[in-house]
């Protein structure tokens, strides 16, 4: 007998699409090539930079998961 309780999973059409991801990749990595340009960084910048590098690797990653699933895009 089981006690643990299920959770239902959302509806895969809550999800986003492998689109929406890959255009938000895009936002981040324009974001990127701006804070590149520039000669320094302030503190706040190099933290935005860190964070936009680890948001964007998260994406593609999560865009190649769901690509070997057959999610459609």
């Amino acid at each position: 007998m089981q006690t643990g309780k299920f959770t239902e999973l959302p509806h895969p059409a809550s999800f986003p699409s492998i689109q929406q991801l890959i255009q938000e990749h895009s936002l981040y990595d324009r974001r990127l090539d701006t804070l590149r340009s520039k000669l320094f960084l302030t503190d706040s910048e190099q933290l935005e930079e860190v964070r936009l590098k680890k948001l964007k690797l998260r994406l593609k990653d999560e865009i190649e998961r769901l690509r070997r699933l057959g999610v459609a895009s």
